[in-house]
């Protein structure tokens, strides 16, 4: 009976969406999305809360000790939810199944290998060519230490049997401008962060980390065309809430977050980012949530990833 009356009268103040990052990377573009569609269907406010730091860590710590009513939402990540709990271990703050619901998986993002248009590699081959022979020289940017981009690119050179030196940055905003300013060399970040640049002519894609080539990048080869057979890497985000969270709450997001999904007008902006965009329900979420913790437990230690 609790449910059904908290659902009557649900939402009846503003929601706090919590992103784990810094602003200015992908996860802001999916963030503000999704509150944007859903103060619409809701008839509430629906306000983006960046809470960078630790890797996300910072965030979901306080996040699992929320209130479970349906006014703090908290986007869920490959990193956060996936990555975190093969490279912390014991050491994490937080249990990714026990502490949280799942809700929807919004969006997956194809991560993509960019360099500075004026950089001399046109193609991935010319990268790790140049990366065998200058060993520990080649220097990539990511938007922090155990972000996805930071895991992706650790892992194409564990495939590649390369050794490029990571520079964090704190998000991914200072982290493209050095880029572009040929600071650092390369990255391996989500596309919605990258897409603008690339478009603009400041950054060249060499490679997309996804199964298949992203639409909005058709003629840029996947990484498993260029040599690496079946190396797939991409971003995701999904909406996640605190552990007890009435399921009635937790159904009525799903389906009024799904239904956003499937309105262009509401979604414009992830598309033409190149996102792919999901939608699913609480129990597809949570099942594809525990078969990318096996994915990248095994990634993790195959290419001794650390975020020391």
């Amino acid at each position: 009976m609790a449910s059904q009356i908290s659902l009557a009268a649900y939402p009846d103040r503003s929601i706090r969406l919590v992103v784990p990052f810094a602003t200015g990377g992908t996860s802001e573009i999916v963030a503000r999305s999704v509150a944007n569609s859903l103060s619409t269907s809701l008839g509430q406010s629906v306000y983006v809360d960046n809470k960078p730091g630790g890797a996300g860590n910072i965030a979901m710590e306080e996040m699992k000790r929320a209130k479970p009513d349906g006014y703090t939402l908290m986007l869920g990540h490959v990193g956060t939810l996936a990555v975190n709990p093969a490279l912390f271990g014991k050491k994490l703050p937080y249990d990714p199944n026990a502490d949280f619901a799942p809700v929807t998986l919004v969006a997956k993002v194809p991560n993509v290998i960019a360099v500075s248009e004026k950089s001399s590699y046109k193609t991935l081959a010319d990268l790790v060519a140049d990366a065998k022979k200058n060993p520990g020289k080649i220097n990539y940017g990511s938007a922090g230490n155990g972000s996805a981009g930071h895991l992706a690119m650790e892992y194409f050179s564990a495939e590649a049997g390369i050794d490029l030196v990571h520079v964090p940055y704190k998000g991914s905003g200072p982290m493209l401008t050095d880029l572009i300013g040929g600071q650092i060399q390369a990255t391996f970040n989500g596309l919605p962060s990258l897409i603008g640049q690339i478009k603009g002519g400041a950054l060249r894609p060499l490679a997309v980390g996804s199964a298949e080539r992203s639409k909005v990048l058709p003629n840029v080869p996947t990484i498993s065309e260029s040599g690496y057979k079946g190396f797939e890497t991409s971003q995701w985000y999904g909406i996640i809430v605190p552990a007890g969270t009435p399921q009635p709450i937790i159904d009525k997001l799903q389906k009024e977050i799904a239904k956003g999904l499937k309105s262009k007008e509401d979604s414009k902006r992830m598309l033409e980012d190149g996102a792919v965009l999901v939608g699913d329900t609480p129990a597809q979420f949570g099942a594809f949530i525990k078969a990318e913790q096996n994915r990248w437990a095994k990634v993790v230690e195959k290419a001794k990833i650390t975020v020391d």
